[in-house]
């Protein structure tokens, strides 16, 4: 369906109180939207936050065999260095750039799905599997939340959480997201505001835990905003915290840097039960192309960021989180 055919259905869904899920990529080309009551968990799974259409399965986690093969250095420098011009020019303040790293897992997406814990997990015709921490935004007795994540870091690394804190860098990628994930929710709602200022959760995985930080904001929604539901959704795409700002420029750099469609990846997932509204972010996303599996992850871009710190957090964002 075309995005402007999305829009109309879920408005119409909202509007009647329908249950519905909902797919849309980070090009907005292929959204996809389902009645709760029509989708066969065959093709498509889910699990947001306890939400789900197929029941628990045991699998011994030890079984998980993971290696990663990441692009080399050199090839992340080239994709780096376009970005960073294009900061310096003043294009953008902020870019996230994104890429693919290739994987042997011993284990199928079916699996992963199960043994995998997250707030958003989601398995699409064996093709892709999700399993995200980031809220996109949730709507719950007429009032909206978003909890944009920006910055991570090693757990293991001493004073971790104070470096994370005190990093001028990260301090400064975190504002410009809080600040535009603000002014995206001041298009849809009133009394913006932020209610909790980079606080750290605590990430699990199957290779090391990680700290990332997030902050908290609301606002308030209309009264009929249940009518609107689809429109809603697609003023506040692309989400601000994988693509940057200011946010239209910033989306055309990163199809050049990047060189390709990230597709589902980074776009956004969400639920609706009738009454309230749940959605998150497609990170932490493994794909499966033929034989071959890739694993997609990246990272914010300022003009402070130094280019091996940035190519470290790409590989530390691919895991499979367990806990």
């Amino acid at each position: 369906m075309s995005i402007d055919e999305f829009t109309s259905t879920l408005n119409e869904w909202g509007s009647q109180r329908i249950p519905f899920l909902f797919l849309v990529d980070f090009e907005m080309k292929k959204p996809l939207a389902f009645r709760l009551s029509e989708i066969d968990p065959a093709k498509l799974m889910y699990n947001f936050n306890g939400v789900t259409n197929v029941p628990a399965k045991e699998v011994n986690k030890r079984d998980l065999a993971f290696q990663k093969f990441p692009l080399s250095l050199d090839e992340f420098r080239n994709k780096f260095s376009e970005v960073v011009r294009h900061l310096e020019y003043g294009d953008s303040y902020l870019t996230n750039l994104t890429v693919r790293t290739a994987l042997d897992i011993n284990l199928p997406l079916r699996e992963l799905f199960h043994i995998s814990q997250a707030r958003y997990k989601l398995l699409m015709d064996n093709s892709f599997l999700v399993f995200s921490p980031e809220i996109f935004v949730q709507i719950r007795n007429g009032s909206i939340f978003s909890y944009p994540m920006k910055g991570t870091i090693d757990a293991a690394i001493p004073q971790a959480r104070e470096k994370i804190l005190h990093d001028v860098k990260e301090l400064a990628e975190h504002v410009t997201i809080v600040d535009l994930i603000r002014n995206d929710l001041s298009r849809v709602a009133g009394n913006v505001r932020v209610t909790r200022f980079r606080y750290i959760d605590e990430l699990r995985t199957n290779g090391k835990v990680l700290l990332q930080v997030s902050s908290e904001i609301t606002g308030e929604m209309e009264h009929s905003y249940l009518d609107q539901l689809g429109t809603l959704i697609v003023n506040l795409l692309p989400a601000g915290s994988v693509s940057g700002a200011p946010k239209a420029r910033t989306v055309e750099i990163i199809r050049h840097a990047e060189g390709e469609d990230r597709g589902y990846y980074t776009g956004v997932a969400g639920i609706f039960d009738g009454q309230n509204f749940d959605s998150g972010v497609m990170i932490r996303f493994i794909e499966q192309q033929g034989n071959n599996m890739y694993y997609r992850s990246g990272g914010g871009i300022t003009t402070q960021s130094e280019l091996e710190k940035e190519y470290q957090e790409v590989i530390d964002k691919i895991y499979v989180p367990l806990d």
